[in-house]
C-alpha cells in the first residue's frame, strides 16, 4: 500500500482492519477518547489549555493517515517525513482534503488505542495538537507489520477544513 492510497469509505462501511490493526470499534473508540480528552482544560507540558470542542471523523483524513502508516509499517521508519520528503500537510492535500489548519500526531509499537491515546496526550506537542482548537476534524489509522521494527504504526491526522 502506498503513500497515496484513497480507499472512498461510505457512510457506516467498516474501516478496513489492515489499516486499524485488526482492532474492534477503531473509530468510534478513538473519537470518544479524543473527545473525552478535549472535553477537559488540561497542561500540554508547559501550556494550558481549555477544553476543546469535539472533533469529528473525515475520511479523506483517515485515507492520508493510513496511506503514512502504511508506508512506515513497509518501509520501517518512524518520522513525519515520507522517505519520499512529502510532510504531513502534502500528505493531507493529497488525499483530496482542503485544509486551513493541518496537524500530525504519529506513534509506534503501541498495540491499543488506549495505549496510543495514553503516550499522545503524555507528550507535551501531540497533547497540544489533540486540545488545539483549531481543528475540528480528525482521521486515524494504524497498520501492522510483524516484520517491522515497531509492528503497529499511528498516525493521526487534525485539520480545520476551508
Amino acid at each position: 500500500m502506498a503513500g497515496t492510497t484513497t480507499t472512498t469509505l461510505g457512510a457506516g462501511a467498516a474501516l478496513p482492519a489492515a489499516q486499524t490493526c485488526g482492532l474492534a470499534n477503531f473509530q468510534q473508540e478513538l473519537l470518544d477518547r479524543i473527545n473525552q480528552i478535549r472535553a477537559t482544560a488540561r497542561a500540554c507540558g508547559s501550556l494550558s489549555y481549555a477544553a476543546a470542542p469535539p472533533v469529528k471523523w473525515n475520511d479523506k483524513l483517515f485515507n492520508a493517515a493510513a496511506g503514512h502508516s502504511a508506508d512506515m509499517a513497509a518501509k520501517n521508519y518512524f518520522s513525519h517525513t515520507s522517505q519520499d520528503g512529502r510532510s504531513f500537510s502534502q500528505r493531507i492535500t493529497n488525499a483530496g482534503y482542503g485544509w486551513r489548519a493541518a496537524g500530525e500526531n504519529i506513534a509506534a509499537g503501541q498495540t491499543s488505542v488506549a495505549q496510543v491515546m495514553t503516550a499522545w496526550v503524555n507528550s507535551p506537542g501531540h497533547c497540544a495538537n489533540l486540545m488545539s482548537k483549531n481543528f475540528t476534524e480528525v482521521g486515524v489509522a494504524c497498520v501492522k507489520n510483524d516484520a517491522s521494527s515497531y509492528r503497529n504504526y499511528w498516525t493521526m491526522n487534525l485539520a480545520q477544513p476551508r
